[in-house]
């Protein structure tokens, strides 16, 4: 079986392939590579392997021909980065993605798979499931509600659409991000022992390992048809739901170093708690890891070198760098630009 992965270089992509092609799959990589190659040098010279520099705004849909499963990652990713530009993050989180299900229909893919995210149920009390009402507060959570609008639709008998809420993600990967909570947490306990947390620390998030975010679109993969057709599954774990004041103390603990906690920012406006029965249930998944484990992992490859919070780490600053520096070029074209 062949599967194309959009943004396959990035946080979740990156460790997803590698687990494809172990488990025997051929995959294609569709990528702008705006965090490098350096993501993927584990897989690069797998001959079951391919890397295409492209855009999923543009990209030559024959590349879809002898694919069986899209697995579409690519986007502008978090809810700051959305807001840099609001119309290009639609043009690329909503209309690119829509572009992708569309084409792969046409094109013969059996099997397309949407990478939403928990973020767009906002702001709302209780436990919400996958039937709750949304409430997108932002231009990056507007898009994926935008663009499971119209994917879905588009499923029959010959072509299977799932739509994947992922809860936020954290923990060690090839493009690793310190601009997730639990990930963010970890890096201002090492260096500073102090823990940001953004006030008031009583807003809810449910979490999700990213090894275990990549298990998840595998199970979807792996499941009959019948079960994951035209079906939406939050990703995550009931456990792992956290308000962020209490999680933060849970990391400091885990880890095992004195700690202090430095409130920053206005009171979140994003608070959700979610409910995971239906994955568990309908595909049985289970995630395999905690963000016990998860902090201590991303604690101990700080403390040995393993990783660095270089400026590419910072998906937002990373962003705001290449518009910067691309704004300055002479010779730049439209795809060219970050944007």
């Amino acid at each position: 079986m062949k599967l194309l992965v959009t943004g396959g270089a990035g946080y979740i992509g990156s460790t997803l392939m590698p687990v494809l092609l172990e488990n025997g799959y051929s995959v294609k990589c569709l990528d702008r590579l705006f965090f490098g190659r350096e993501p993927l040098n584990q897989i690069a010279s797998n001959p079951r392997f391919e890397l295409i520099k492209d855009d999923v705004r543009w990209f030559d849909p024959s590349i879809l021909k002898d694919v069986d499963v899209v697995f579409d990652l690519a986007a502008l990713s978090n809810d700051p980065s959305g807001e840099l530009d609001p119309a290009k993050t639609l043009d690329i989180n909503y209309l690119g993605r829509v572009r992708v299900a569309k084409l792969s229909k046409e094109y013969g893919v059996k099997h397309y798979v949407l990478a939403s995210s928990c973020s767009i149920y906002g702001f709302q009390e209780g436990t919400l499931n996958e039937n709750s009402t949304v409430n997108p507060l932002t231009t990056y959570a507007k898009a994926n509600v935008m663009a499971e609008k119209d994917v879905l639709p588009i499923s029959d008998s010959r072509f299977t659409v799932t739509v994947l809420r992922l809860a936020t993600v954290y923990g060690l990967s090839g493009r690793m991000r310190f601009d997730l909570a639990i990930n963010g947490i970890v890096l201002g306990l090492y260096k500073t022992s102090k823990i940001p947390v953004m006030r008031d620390g009583t807003q809810w998030r449910p979490f999700i390992h990213v090894k275990d975010a990549a298990k998840a679109f595998i199970t979807t993969i792996e499941s009959p048809p019948e079960k994951v057709n035209g079906q939406i599954f939050n990703v995550g774990t009931n456990e792992q739901n956290y308000q962020i004041h209490p999680l933060a103390e849970l990391i400091g603990k885990s880890v095992g170093v004195p700690f202090e906690i430095e409130w920053y920012g206005s009171p979140d406006k994003r608070s959700y708690k979610v409910s995971f029965n239906k994955i568990k249930n309908m595909l049985n998944f289970t995630p395999n890891y905690t963000a016990r484990e998860g902090a201590v992992e991303v604690y101990n490859a700080l403390k040995d070198g393993r990783v660095t919070d270089s400026l590419k780490t910072k998906t937002v600053e990373w962003y705001k760098h290449l518009l910067e520096a691309h704004a300055l070029a002479k010779d730049v074209t439209l795809r060219d630009t970050v944007l």
